[in-house]
């Protein structure tokens, strides 16, 4: 059931096609590659038993991970159940200094199709989407991360290629329909990165990942019985997003944006913000037996996937409008809309419950034991297939894999951008040079177009310090409790790098998990207890055995950075249509990291203070891969010391070198730092995935700190704004200026015209000591709650807290007497 995690259609054909042949061409990297493929088998072999037989295919690659440490006992946490949602985690929650089990969810989602074609709509659904997953598995969906794909969205628009839109275009409208979705629904987005790369020309990639979490006893995992009822809950049902998984799989080409603009779905947020209202009360969360959100294939997928034997009931599915034939109220992926199987005897409850909530709710399918899925239009029986037969996947498929071996002449971590290089005889202007790179600059005009704080739950800003410059390693959340207070949050991050992918997506998905798992231990996460969601995105496939070898290897990188580190990927998401006539993706394998921590463990980026020693942990490569166990041990110290209090600030070295990592650390709060000893430019500005340098009181011995593992004091922190490195003072005021200005033009971080003249200023710091001898009575509040509120929980947590008892009434409008009532 967890493989069906891979994917919305488990009958994809691309995850599910057979690899009869595997070829590895010489090369430098050919022994690591053949020695990952050998491990593989290997543990293929343990996990199956010998029953495996001889089929391979990309399904059971990116989940042998999982498989082995549960079979292995290691994967406690992991909750499992027959339902097709998110990956969900067993997590034990401090709320008002008790411990109560929770279930955590989370889940990635692309919708890069739609977004390639109609931007703001095609976004705006990819958020929409990524919610729905853990909302059918009745979790408060609560923080979102958004990381997408695009060329340089600074190319001027006549050199657009014919039958695109201009990427530019594509860009902006996806963050206007992605933030527009979550503002309107309520939910605080963490984390906005945009990947750029040529090679997103092709295609776009427009990725979401969500979290959500809700109490353990809150949901019921029930089994279907004959008897028990199918409810479509939410949205009506439209033509729109007819063909939309099948589109999102086919290679496009210059007709591809006039012809399949009716393949993208129309996005509700107030709907799915209702949904969520309901599944959050616990009386009717206990009453649902099993839940599927409308996604992929609708109604066949949605309520097929809910039980073994279905009569569906197609004229009983409300409708946007007439005139909807019965294939296309089958297939329609129209959003916002849930199925519902609860018993017989609770299904007008369950309505009335939906009803107030200002919901329609109306019974469509009934469970039987025939085992045959039956649907039903105007009194004929329209579709009638034996379960035994859809279980079969379809026809399989074979291929052949050919994995080329990466150019062994070139030494990806020891290379620098020719922009840097040519810039090395004056350290300055290399500096600010590779301020400038697009995979180092500043996106905060981007992350700005987004509510990182609403829910108030957010613990790290999307940029930290005094002055909101320094950006987050990743996302962090209080759980979201409805009463009470907690001290447990949620962590998320990312990893992935394109040009390293396209190199060799085998050593691309390696450090993509190890960048990821890096980062939640800058965050102050403990690394051992991580789990991971992997995103794939590569170009179409076909029968080409060079092209199939591509995810093939990169698979097998992310199974063999698991297999080292012992932590499993739980969860993902697959999408392969990268491909725009003869133009390609980069290799795309995203890794996100979930992890759990303790609000007052949690660590940020930002230099805290002047006088700081600035420490180095760099992270050991052989063949160019990581040295596993020396990582392991750095992330278990980072874990100790953040949990002694004794690391004030951590952050991760990425694509930008140490002088990308120390310059984002002193923006924050202006502080500067003073290199303590001579450094080369390789270890200046070349990558350094999984290497930390860290913050510690300059009392600290560092020594005693760091026992047993390499170290290397950079120096120590200055309250001069400036960067002071073998013999160069770089002022921070004008690295800034470097770093903020290759986007500034795209998302402007300026008003267009400011106000004139100075605000006024006005303190207040008294306060009154008078109070009430007798308290007796609380003050009233009274929060009507309309359609397309989202606000309400957390203004009515702030009454509470100030020692106000709170009546919210839900305002309905479905008819004209749910609105004369609710007056």
């Amino acid at each position: 059931v967890i493989d069906t995690y891979w994917s919305d259609h488990c009958r994809h054909t691309t995850f599910n096609t057979c690899i009869d042949e595997i070829r590895v061409e010489d090369g430098k990297y050919a022994g690591i590659l053949k020695k990952a493929l050998k491990s593989y088998f290997s543990t293929r072999e343990k996990v199956y038993a010998g029953q495996g037989g001889r089929d391979i295919s990309l399904m059971d690659l990116a989940t042998m991970g999982m498989k082995e440490m549960k079979s292995r006992g290691l994967l406690d946490d992991l909750e499992q159940s027959d339902e097709i949602n998110a990956s969900s985690i067993r997590v034990q929650a401090r709320i008002d200094g008790k411990t109560e089990e929770w279930l955590v969810m989370f889940k990635n989602e692309t919708h890069n199709h739609p977004t390639e074609i109609e931007p703001f709509g095609g976004a705006a659904t990819c958020l929409g989407g990524a919610i729905r997953d853990p909302l059918s598995g009745r979790v408060y969906v609560y923080q979102a991360m958004r990381v997408t794909g695009s060329g340089d969205p600074r190319r001027p628009v006549k050199d657009t290629l014919p039958g695109k839109l201009p990427q530019v275009k594509i860009t902006t409208g996806a963050a206007a329909g992605y933030s527009s979705y979550g503002n309107q629904v309520g939910l605080a987005t963490g984390q906005v990165a945009e990947i750029y790369d040529e090679g997103y020309v092709a295609k776009r990639m427009e990725l979401g990942a969500v979290i959500g979490a809700a109490p353990s006893r809150n949901v019921v995992r029930g089994k279907p019985a004959p008897g028990d009822v199918v409810i479509l809950l939410g949205g009506r049902t439209g033509r729109d997003g007819c063909g939309g998984a099948t589109g999102s799989s086919k290679q496009h080409d210059e007709t591809s944006l006039a012809k399949s603009g009716p393949e993208v779905q129309k996005g509700n947020p107030p709907i799915e913000r209702k949904i969520q209202r309901l599944f959050r009360d616990p009386e009717v969360s206990v009453m649902i037996k099993k839940c599927n959100d409308f996604g992929a294939g609708g109604v066949s997928v949605a309520i097929g996937e809910l039980a073994d034997s279905l009569d569906i009931n197609l004229d009983a599915v409300p409708r946007k409008y007439e005139g909807l034939d019965g294939t296309e109220l089958a297939i329609s992926e129209s959003q916002e809309r849930m199925a519902v199987m609860v018993e017989a005897k609770d299904a007008e409850r369950f309505i009335a419950k939906a009803r107030e909530e200002n919901l329609e709710a109306v019974p469509v399918a009934e469970v039987t034991d025939s085992r045959r899925l039956r649907m039903f239009w105007r009194g004929k029986c329209i579709v009638d297939i034996a379960r035994d037969f859809l279980a079969t996947n379809g026809v399989k498929r074979h291929t052949k894999a050919f994995i080329a071996s990466p150019d062994g002449d070139r030494d990806f971590f020891r290379s620098m951008p020719k922009a840097v290089e040519e810039k090395l005889c004056n350290l300055k202007d290399a500096w600010k040079a590779n301020l400038e790179r697009l995979d180092v600059c500043s996106q905060r005009g981007l992350v700005e177009r987004f509510d990182s704080t609403i829910g108030a739950g957010t613990v790290l800003m999307p940029f930290g310090g005094r002055y909101q410059l320094s950006p987050a390693e990743g996302m962090a959340a209080k759980l979201p409790v409805l009463h009470g207070e907690t001290s447990t949050a949620t962590l998320m991050s990312f990893g992935f790098n394109p040009s390293l992918s396209s190199w060799s997506p085998f050593h691309g998905s390696v450090y993509a998990v190890v960048e990821a798992v890096a980062k939640i231990a800058a965050m102050g996460g403990d690394y051992s207890r991580v789990r991971l969601t992997l995103q794939e995105y590569f170009e179409k496939l076909g029968h080409d055995p060079v092209k199939w070898g591509k995810p093939l290897s990169a698979l097998l990188g992310a199974f063999y950075a698991q297999s080292k580190l012992g932590i499993p990927s739980v969860g993902g998401k697959d999408s392969m249509s990268g491909t725009f006539k003869d133009m390609g993706v980069p290799p795309t394998l995203v890794a996100f990291a979930v992890g759990v921590a303790d609000v007052k463990d949690i660590l940020s980026v930002e230099f805290k203070k002047a006088g700081s020693k600035v420490i180095y942990l760099e992270l050991p490569r052989e063949d160019e891969l990581p040295d596993f166990e020396a990582f392991a041990r750095n992330c278990r110290t980072l874990y100790r010391l953040a949990g002694e209090g004794k690391i004030l600030a951590a952050s991760t070295v990425k694509a930008g070198g140490i002088a990308e990592a120390v310059t984002k650390m002193c923006f924050g709060n202006m502080i500067g730092i003073v290199f303590e000893k001579p450094i080369s430019p390789i270890d200046l500005f070349a990558p350094r995935y999984g290497s930390f340098i860290l913050e510690i009181d300059g009392a600290e011995d560092e020594g005693e700190l760091f026992r047993g593992i390499g170290f290397k004091v950079l120096g120590r922190t200055s309250s001069k704004p400036s960067i002071d490195v073998n013999g160069v003072s770089i002022d921070l005021n004008e690295a800034l200026e470097s770093w903020e200005k290759p986007l500034g033009r795209v998302f402007p971080t300026e008003p267009s015209e400011k106000a004139a003249g100075k605000p006024r200023e006005f303190y207040h710091d008294g306060r009154g000591s008078s109070k009430a001898a007798i308290r007796i009575a609380k003050p009233r509040v009274f929060m009507p709650v309309f359609p397309g509120t989202n606000c309400e929980y957390d203004t009515a947590r702030a009454f509470e807290k100030a020692g106000a008892l709170v009546n919210m009434l839900v305002i309905r409008n479905l008819t004209p007497q749910d609105v004369r009532d609710s007056v």
